[in-house]
């Protein structure tokens, strides 16, 4: 095979991939399919109610997915829009689906304005010994580790609702339910505003 003909054959293969939105030949695509129908093309889910899970952290994706499968642990919108899905796809296509998206390019976040400022000193102080530094657990800037989910870039609305389900244990779990138990109204929308991708 001469240079020309190699050259075109990888751009032929290049402009597949980039067609079937870079799936990896091992990534179920029809369960990616399924995905992208609610999340978004890549993960960049458009719906302010829905997750955006590009550049999400793999492992927190991995045990999210996981999670999923029990009902007595998720907030009814959970429930109805994923228990189902979670609950049929394989336990081997789950680290290929999380690898998938944590692959994508994440939305940057983008807030601004007064309320994102108060929510910027929030997520880097707390506010007191009841309501630690987010950034102790989410990273300088809110990019996440391994489990601990990436909240920059997430979409305002979905934020401010998860961190209320938390505080009311609607969404329980072992740090968040306690971390935010004294976190109130105006802190959430404050810190939504900061973090968000709008």
């Amino acid at each position: 095979m001469n240079i020309s003909t190699a050259l075109v054959a990888a751009g032929t293969v290049l402009s597949a991939v980039g067609a079937a939105q870079a799936v990896p030949a091992a990534a179920p695509p029809k369960v990616v399919q399924a995905c992208q129908q609610c999340h978004g093309a890549g993960g960049n889910s458009t719906n302010p109610n829905v997750p955006r899970l590009n550049g999400q952290q793999r492992g927190y994706l991995e045990a999210r997915l996981k999670a999923l499968r029990d009902p007595t642990r998720q907030t009814p919108p959970a429930i109805h829009a994923m228990w189902d899905l979670a609950n049929h796809i394989a336990d081997d296509d789950i680290p290929v689906i999380a690898a998938y998206f944590a692959s994508q390019s994440p939305t940057p976040a983008n807030g601004h304005g007064a309320l994102a400022d108060q929510g910027r000193k929030l997520y880097e102080r707390g506010a007191s010994e009841d309501i630690p530094a987010c950034q102790s657990c989410h990273g300088a800037n809110g990019e996440g580790q391994g489990n601990v989910p990436r909240l920059a870039g997430q979409h305002q609305d979905y934020l401010a609702m998860q961190i209320l389900d938390f505080r009311l244990t609607m969404r329980p779990h072992p740090l968040m339910s306690v971390k935010t138990r004294f976190v109130n109204d105006e802190q959430i929308k404050a810190l939504a505003a900061y973090l968000a991708g709008h």
